[in-house]
Protein backbone atom coordinates (compact mmCIF):
# COMPACT_ATOMS: atom_id res chain seq x y z
CA UNK A 1 0.00 0.00 0.00
CA UNK A 2 1.29 3.56 -0.86
CA UNK A 3 -0.11 6.33 0.01
CA UNK A 4 0.60 10.42 0.35
CA UNK A 5 -0.30 12.11 3.33
CA UNK A 6 -0.53 15.48 1.05
CA UNK A 7 -2.84 15.56 -1.98
CA UNK A 8 -2.33 17.32 -4.55
CA UNK A 9 -6.02 17.47 -5.25
CA UNK A 10 -7.30 18.41 -1.94
CA UNK A 11 -11.56 18.06 -2.64
CA UNK A 12 -13.32 18.24 0.87
CA UNK A 13 -12.83 15.06 3.54
CA UNK A 14 -11.75 12.62 -0.05
CA UNK A 15 -8.26 12.42 1.06
CA UNK A 16 -9.09 11.65 5.05
CA UNK A 17 -11.48 8.96 3.82
CA UNK A 18 -8.81 7.46 1.20
CA UNK A 19 -6.30 7.48 4.45
CA UNK A 20 -8.25 6.27 6.88
CA UNK A 21 -8.74 3.04 4.06
CA UNK A 22 -5.15 3.02 3.56
CA UNK A 23 -4.64 2.57 7.22
CA UNK A 24 -7.31 -0.09 7.45
CA UNK A 25 -6.47 -2.52 4.51
CA UNK A 26 -3.05 -3.36 6.02
CA UNK A 27 -4.77 -3.61 9.75
CA UNK A 28 -7.13 -6.12 8.42
CA UNK A 29 -4.42 -7.89 6.20
CA UNK A 30 -2.59 -8.46 9.65
CA UNK A 31 -5.42 -9.28 12.67
CA UNK A 32 -7.75 -10.42 10.39
CA UNK A 33 -11.25 -11.27 12.07
CA UNK A 34 -11.82 -14.99 14.18
CA UNK A 35 -14.81 -16.73 14.01
CA UNK A 36 -16.10 -15.86 17.58
CA UNK A 37 -15.37 -12.04 17.23
CA UNK A 38 -18.22 -11.69 13.93
CA UNK A 39 -20.33 -14.07 15.85
CA UNK A 40 -20.26 -11.58 18.73
CA UNK A 41 -20.09 -8.77 16.46
CA UNK A 42 -23.72 -9.99 14.80
CA UNK A 43 -25.44 -11.56 18.07
CA UNK A 44 -24.99 -7.26 19.00
CA UNK A 45 -26.46 -6.33 15.56
CA UNK A 46 -29.22 -8.74 16.27
CA UNK A 47 -29.43 -11.40 14.03
CA UNK A 48 -30.55 -14.58 15.03
CA UNK A 49 -28.67 -18.19 15.25
CA UNK A 50 -29.77 -19.07 11.88
CA UNK A 51 -28.79 -15.84 10.00
CA UNK A 52 -25.27 -15.70 12.21
CA UNK A 53 -24.50 -19.41 10.63
CA UNK A 54 -25.36 -18.31 7.26
CA UNK A 55 -23.33 -15.08 7.56
CA UNK A 56 -20.22 -15.98 9.44
CA UNK A 57 -18.42 -18.13 7.38
CA UNK A 58 -17.85 -15.27 4.98
CA UNK A 59 -16.79 -12.55 7.34
CA UNK A 60 -13.81 -14.25 8.77
CA UNK A 61 -10.46 -13.29 7.76
CA UNK A 62 -7.41 -14.85 8.41
CA UNK A 63 -5.11 -12.55 9.56
CA UNK A 64 -1.51 -12.51 9.30
CA UNK A 65 -0.79 -11.56 5.88
CA UNK A 66 2.00 -8.97 5.43
CA UNK A 67 1.78 -5.83 3.49
CA UNK A 68 4.07 -3.45 2.76
CA UNK A 69 2.46 -0.01 3.60
CA UNK A 70 4.41 3.04 2.36
CA UNK A 71 3.42 6.60 3.58
CA UNK A 72 5.18 9.55 1.74
CA UNK A 73 4.60 13.09 2.31
CA UNK A 74 3.81 13.69 -1.15
CA UNK A 75 4.35 12.53 -4.64
CA UNK A 76 6.70 14.52 -6.13
CA UNK A 77 9.22 13.25 -8.92
CA UNK A 78 12.17 12.12 -5.79
CA UNK A 79 9.54 9.96 -3.96
CA UNK A 80 8.14 8.35 -7.29
CA UNK A 81 11.26 7.79 -8.56
CA UNK A 82 12.19 6.19 -4.97
CA UNK A 83 9.41 3.76 -5.26
CA UNK A 84 10.24 2.95 -8.45
CA UNK A 85 13.92 1.95 -7.65
CA UNK A 86 12.52 0.18 -4.67
CA UNK A 87 10.19 -2.34 -5.90
CA UNK A 88 12.75 -2.96 -8.64
CA UNK A 89 15.32 -3.99 -5.49
CA UNK A 90 12.22 -5.86 -4.37
CA UNK A 91 11.88 -7.50 -7.77
CA UNK A 92 15.53 -8.34 -7.91
CA UNK A 93 15.94 -9.44 -4.47
CA UNK A 94 12.25 -11.94 -4.53
CA UNK A 95 13.66 -13.29 -8.12
CA UNK A 96 17.29 -14.29 -6.33
CA UNK A 97 15.44 -15.55 -2.82
CA UNK A 98 12.70 -17.78 -6.02
CA UNK A 99 15.41 -18.67 -8.35
CA UNK A 100 13.55 -16.53 -10.85
CA UNK A 101 15.42 -14.36 -13.38
CA UNK A 102 13.31 -11.31 -12.84
CA UNK A 103 14.73 -9.52 -15.44
CA UNK A 104 15.06 -11.91 -17.90
CA UNK A 105 16.12 -10.14 -21.29
CA UNK A 106 14.75 -13.27 -23.76
CA UNK A 107 11.10 -12.46 -21.69
CA UNK A 108 11.17 -8.66 -22.62
CA UNK A 109 12.45 -9.50 -26.39
CA UNK A 110 9.15 -11.58 -26.74
CA UNK A 111 7.37 -8.44 -25.18
CA UNK A 112 9.07 -6.57 -28.09
CA UNK A 113 7.79 -8.53 -30.65
CA UNK A 114 4.32 -8.68 -29.25
CA UNK A 115 4.33 -4.79 -28.83
CA UNK A 116 4.74 -4.90 -32.45
CA UNK A 117 1.81 -6.68 -33.11
CA UNK A 118 -0.47 -4.70 -30.76
CA UNK A 119 0.67 -0.93 -31.93
CA UNK A 120 -1.36 -0.80 -34.78
CA UNK A 121 -4.36 -2.26 -32.96
CA UNK A 122 -4.53 0.40 -30.45
CA UNK A 123 -5.55 2.84 -33.10
CA UNK A 124 -7.38 0.72 -35.30
CA UNK A 125 -11.46 0.99 -35.22
CA UNK A 126 -13.10 -2.17 -34.03
CA UNK A 127 -12.83 -4.80 -31.37
CA UNK A 128 -9.39 -6.53 -30.53
CA UNK A 129 -9.83 -10.62 -31.10
CA UNK A 130 -6.62 -11.83 -31.84
CA UNK A 131 -5.76 -12.23 -28.84
CA UNK A 132 -6.06 -14.57 -25.69
CA UNK A 133 -9.09 -13.23 -23.62
CA UNK A 134 -6.85 -11.59 -20.88
CA UNK A 135 -5.12 -9.19 -23.51
CA UNK A 136 -8.13 -8.83 -25.44
CA UNK A 137 -10.27 -7.37 -22.66
CA UNK A 138 -7.42 -5.14 -21.99
CA UNK A 139 -6.65 -3.76 -25.30
CA UNK A 140 -10.57 -3.14 -25.89
CA UNK A 141 -11.17 -1.80 -22.41
CA UNK A 142 -8.43 0.95 -23.54
CA UNK A 143 -9.99 1.77 -26.40
CA UNK A 144 -13.04 2.03 -24.52
CA UNK A 145 -11.62 4.53 -22.29
CA UNK A 146 -9.27 6.42 -25.15
CA UNK A 147 -12.36 7.08 -27.48
CA UNK A 148 -15.35 7.02 -25.67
Amino acid sequence: FIAPAISHNPIGDHHDKLLSNFFAQPEALMCGKTYDEVVAELKKQGMSADEIAFHAPFRVFEGNKPTNTLLVKQITPQTLGSLIALYEHKIFVQGIIWNVFSFDQWGVELGKVLAKKILPELTEPGEVTSHDASTNGLINHFKRLKFQ
